[in-house]
């Protein structure tokens, strides 16, 4: 059976027009995973009776005993449509905001995305968030109206009020399209009902309606009334059911692979359309060069790393010579396969416009560009939110310490969203997640899946360092007395740093005048030389050469670059990373001869030039705060409020409708340290958070010399430099 099925998606593969790569994204408790299995039972992979609770795409034991989605999944199924058979490559994505990260990677490799909103919460603030993820890559949203059984069975609902409810969620899906969606696409993509880009339903019950479903097979909206009122409900699963209705919607309105390159590369690309790979990518061309980049990599303990993600050009099989761009090195391909889930099916041969598995990479990562020959690599992966709660984590046996620096890595891998610092001498090593929850699933799946015996600290906070004003140029001497650099610091302007956040001003170092970066600064109200100046992004901080006939300044050049990278990884007030920094080289004094003039010479010197300056700036600690929509019964208003105010919090809208309240308020991550058990606790679980935002503010003047002090004893600095 399962052969016959790997057959005929082997056949389908290289048909393009018949492939159809779509992720299904939602805010948690929506009913995405009981969804996905409902598509997989309707395309024959999985029995009806355990659809919806086998929750196939949550395949590791923490998945199954929290009842969330933690990993995204991928599987590859087969759907006719008008006689015609079409494959549709699935990725099931979590909900919960700590997982975020999985999400942002999966659009990278899909063309279109099913958006779940609950009938009976409406479009919540992670909804929200993965439409913006969506259509940041270009990605085009279709809408699916969930748990509509519990209007009718439990808030009893009339049709004309669930047609309102039904009008509100698809309005809000919009409103959220023409805010964020690029322009040309705002209005091409939204939802509508009569287009046949919405449907309705219940994935528990595993029926759902679309316009044009409903005129092809004569059932109207009383129908599904009446099958529940009677309580012969079972029978909408065999009239309409989930499966066909959606993936009959996907095959008509997303996109083929070849139709969807033609846009999404130049976005996510930003070499020569024209070139020879540039034409192979946009026509996404099996005959070209292979372009493969990895989403998501698993340790298999038979095969190894397998990375899966999306082929944009060419064919790749097993034996093939393959290069890794970042990396900057060849490697062979072991197999190729797809996906069912946690199985995988061994193929042939893959071609360009799928989602697949590739066993060989050795120690390939998330967002890498793997190709036949070197190329211009896609833009990286940039995720929505940084990682702001850290614990230190070491074995407990100091014999493991070598096997916990293998685990870590490993972990880095498997999840780019999590910052890793290893300390081979001392053995302590820093882990930094999204939240609490992101890091007690890693340490569990350390201890349980990896055979690890590891502990770990109380949560740490990363704060931000920045400057308030600008400084006058600071001379960093190099040991040898040699060499002098000349640097000044002032803010980075708000709106720079927005451009950089919403990845339209590329992170990395500038080696030739681009027009993207030119244009974008100049309608900022850049100078051309300014612009021209430019040497390196990194990191939200910018790094110019105002330099002006230093005959010697492009042999030290990148030196000096590290440096300013190593200061923007650890500032001079607690070595905490900087952030909203513009840095100037305004003068050098190099020796004639380069042996004087040296990394030994360099790095100190325009460490120490910086120093200098961001102190003569003014220098702040900026704290990262979280804004979350708190929803409870509106009893519960007053001791929320409360809670709120304890946590030094702010509230910046309070809501109320019927008996519902809901509170939205920007708190500091370091007075959220058990924020979940705290709310649970003021509204005898009835309440529940959301995160909408982040952003990094100045921490309070009377805590800052104090929070410093703190900073600099944990990491056994010494008090003052």
């Amino acid at each position: 059976m399962a052969d016959e099925k790997t057959k005929k998606i082997e056949e389908i593969m290289h048909k393009q027009s018949q492939i159809r790569n779509i992720a299904i994204a939602a805010h948690i408790d929506h009913g995405k995973t009981t969804f996905s299995d409902n598509l997989l039972a309707g395309a024959g992979m999985l029995s009806e009776a355990l659809a919806g609770k086998q929750c196939v795409l949550d395949f590791h034991e923490d998945e199954a005993t929290r009842g969330i989605t933690i990993d995204s999944a991928s599987v590859s199924m087969v759907h006719t449509l008008g006689g015609q058979e079409y494959l549709i490559n699935l990725i099931d994505t979590p909900g919960h905001v700590d997982f975020g990260g999985d999400v942002t990677r999966a659009m990278r490799a899909v063309d279109g995305c099913v958006i779940l909103a609950c009938a009976v919460e409406g479009v919540m603030p992670q909804t929200e968030t993965v439409v913006r993820q969506a259509l940041k890559e270009l990605v085009r949203p279709v809408l699916f109206i969930n748990k509509v059984d519990r209007l009718i069975k439990e808030v009893k609902l009339t049709p004309e009020e669930m047609q309102k409810r039904f009008i509100k969620i698809i309005d809000h899906v919009n409103e959220l399209i023409e805010n964020i969606a690029p322009a040309g696409y705002k209005e091409k993509w939204k939802v509508g009902v009569a287009e046949g880009s919405v449907a309705f339903g219940s994935a528990f019950h595993n029926w759902a309606l679309s316009f044009p479903y409903m005129q092809a097979n004569k059932i109207t909206f009383k129908d599904v009334i009446d099958a529940y009122q009677s309580d012969n409900y079972k029978s909408l699963a065999k009239r309409a059911p989930l499966h066909e209705v959606v993936l009959n919607m996907s095959v008509r309105i997303h996109p083929n692979p070849v139709d969807a390159q033609k846009y999404r590369i130049p976005k996510i690309w930003h070499g020569d359309i024209n070139s020879e790979i540039g034409k192979s990518l946009m026509n996404c061309d099996p005959k070209g060069d292979p372009v493969f980049v990895p989403i998501k990599i698993v340790v298999d303990k038979h095969a190894g790393e397998i990375a899966a993600g999306r082929l944009f050009s060419g064919t790749i099989k097993q034996g093939d010579d393959i290069y890794m761009n970042l990396a900057k090195r060849h490697t062979r391909v072991q197999q190729v396969s797809v996906y069912r889930g946690a199985q995988r099916l061994v193929v042939e041969d893959v071609s360009a416009g799928n989602i697949v598995g590739i066993v060989g990479l050795k120690d390939v990562f998330v967002g890498e560009t793997v190709s036949g020959k070197e190329m211009e690599p896609l833009e990286a992966i940039k995720h929505l939110f940084e990682p702001v709660v850290t614990k230190s984590i070491e074995a407990t046996k100091a014999a493991d310490l070598p096997k916990l620096v293998e685990v870590l890595k490993q972990v880095r891998k498997e999840d780019p969203s999590i910052r890793i610092e290893i300390n081979e001498q001392t053995g302590e090593s820093l882990i930094s997640g999204m939240g609490e929850l992101h890091l007690e699933i890693i340490e569990n799946r350390i201890k349980t899946e990896k055979g690890l015996d590891v502990r770990t600290s109380p949560p740490i906070i990363v704060y931000r360092e920045t400057v308030s004003k600008e400084s006058k140029p600071a001379e960093g001497r190099s040991p040898n007395k040699h060499n002098s650099f000349f640097i000044k610091v002032e803010p980075l302007s708000e709106d720079v740093f927005d451009a950089y956040k919403s990845g339209d001003l590329p992170e990395g170092r500038v080696k030739k005048k681009s027009d993207d970066v030119a244009g974008i600064l100049s309608n900022l109200g850049w100078s051309g030389d300014d612009i021209r100046n430019i040497r390196d992004v990194y990191k939200g901080n910018i790094f110019l050469d105002e330099t002006k006939g230093e005959v010697h300044i492009g042999e030290v050049i990148e030196m000096i670059l590290d440096a300013f990278e190593m200061v923007v990884n650890q500032g001079p007030l607690a070595r905490e990373p900087c952030m909203k920094v513009k840095m100037s080289l305004v003068d050098t004094k190099l020796h004639e001869d380069a042996i004087h003039r040296g990394p030994a010479q360099v790095y100190p010197a325009v460490r120490e030039g910086i120093a200098e300056a961001m102190k003569g700036a003014d220098p702040n600690l900026l704290e990262p705060l979280q804004i979350h929509l708190v929803e409870m019964p509106d009893q519960f208003l007053g001791q929320v409020t409360k809670l709120i105010n304890g946590k030094r919090g702010q509230m910046i809208e309070v809501n109320q409708e019927g008996s519902q309240a809901e509170i939205k308020a920007k708190l500091p991550v370091a007075e959220m340290i058990g924020w979940s058990n705290d709310l649970r606790s003021a509204t005898e679980g009835r309440g529940t958070s959301s995160l909408i935002d982040q952003l990094f503010e100045k921490v309070p003047s009377n805590l800052q010399a104090d929070l410093i002090k703190r900073i600099r004893q944990r990491k056994g600095l010494a008090e003052n430099q």
